[in-house]
């Protein structure tokens, strides 16, 4: 593949607004292309792929060059060459490339680095991460360090599965479905299906499978009433109203109101109408909605460990603090919001963290504390056995 000197800049550009100035990976992306109108689809995707990649492998890469990392733009350019390589490719007559030597950095590349290099984390992070999951832990690594795919989650009450599928493949989208998520298709390679009329009539959402596992877990049935606490921009709200059959009602809660206004945008291009949002501003609206719902999702803040092939700018962010900051956070989630489940009804615990101090060890804090309280089942889905992200849920009831 041809290199063009603008799309490169453009790839060390915002690696510089990722690890220097601290911006998400996703919103630097987004200002980047808004910024390059001019930019065509193989030219956005090219300058997506590789900033992803080069993050993914941020801490190796650097490790393969030089020991320090550094910010200058000539350097930044010598870290793509090595990273361009080491995907299979040749270098052009660039000035900036001149002196590399090919074979000394696939030698280099093949040394053996500490794990947290080698797969590129927070240090933290990785001594977290061996401490709670043991060997397994470097599985989980080697399968989030692999590109995320794209999967749709077809929306129930508007078309089925198999309709989506064959309306996809008319426009040469070519999918797969996924035997544990019933609603899930998975992309063959990677599309812009946001532009596809089918999304803006509201047939299909991107969801991972994983994420849609969860709202399957809560044991839904039609007419119920449904809380979602920690809904954000209302992904699994939409699935639990399409597996509801709108019928019922489901009241979305978040403390950020701008997230709301974006759940109720999705809802109206899903053909939802049983979702009512609610701004959490106070324990009072918490406590205003006691003992009121059949079902209650608590789908709570985490360390997003299970979703790092996704947002990979997140392994450098997650430390010991960081955790224990989130660990305080869900506990209290957990014995407050757990007051608005009826008698007999149902509540799902759910992170995407594979860490069992964020996921076992807290469902077991919180019914040592509450004995009403009974686990019916709980789930685990590893990325490396998985395949698509890490989540973890827990069913518990109230008796």
């Amino acid at each position: 593949m041809k290199l063009f000197p603008n799309l490169v800049k453009g790839v060390t550009e915002s690696l510089q607004f990722i690890f220097e100035k601290n911006y998400q990976a996703d919103k630097v992306l987004d200002y980047l292309f808004k910024g390059n109108p001019k930019w065509g689809a193989r030219d956005r995707a090219f300058v997506a792929e590789s900033v992803y990649d080069m993050v993914r492998s941020w801490r190796k890469l650097w490790a393969i060059y030089e020991n320090e990392i550094t910010f200058h733009e000539p350097k930044l350019m010598r870290l793509f060459a090595i990273y361009w390589l080491l995907k299979g490719n040749d270098l052009p007559p660039w000035e900036e490339f001149k002196g590399i030597d090919k074979k000394y950095i696939f030698d280099k590349a093949k040394q053996n680095f500490p794990r947290a290099i080698e797969f590129s984390l927070h240090d933290e992070l990785d001594e977290i991460g061996y401490v709670e999951l043991g060997e397994q832990w470097e599985k989980e690594l080697a399968a989030m360090n692999q590109p995320a795919n794209i999967v749709l989650r077809t929306n129930t009450l508007k078309t089925t599965k198999r309709e989506l599928q064959k309306a996809l493949q008319r426009d040469d989208i070519l999918t797969l479905p996924v035997d544990e998520a019933h609603d899930a298709l998975v992309l063959n390679e990677r599309k812009n299906v946001f532009a596809h009329p089918l999304f803006k009539q509201g047939h299909f959402e991107v969801q991972d499978a994983g994420s849609q596992m969860i709202a399957q877990f809560l044991d839904i049935q039609p007419g119920m009433r449904v809380i979602d606490a920690c809904a954000g921009a209302g992904g699994k709200a939409l699935h639990i109203a399409a597996l509801m059959e709108n019928k019922g009602r489901i009241v979305a809660m978040d403390v950020e109101e701008k997230k709301l206004a974006e759940m109720r945008q999705r809802a109206r291009r899903n053909g939802v109408s049983i979702i009512e949002t609610k701004l959490i501003e106070s324990s009072k609206t918490i406590k205003r909605l006691k003992d009121t719902a059949d079902r209650l999702l608590m789908d709570v803040p985490c360390s997003g460990t299970g979703v790092m092939k996704r947002n990979p700018d997140a392994k450098y962010r997650i430390d010991k603090k960081f955790i224990e900051r989130l660990l305080i956070t869900q506990q209290d989630i957990l014995q407050r919001y757990s007051q608005m489940l009826k008698q007999k009804g149902l509540m799902v615990y759910a992170t995407c963290s594979l860490l069992p101090s964020e996921n076992k060890m807290q469902v077991e804090k919180f019914l040592k504390a509450n004995a009403n309280f009974e686990l019916i089942d709980e789930k685990t889905l590893y990325p490396s056995a998985f395949g698509f992200d890490g989540f973890y849920m827990a069913r518990l009831r109230k008796n």
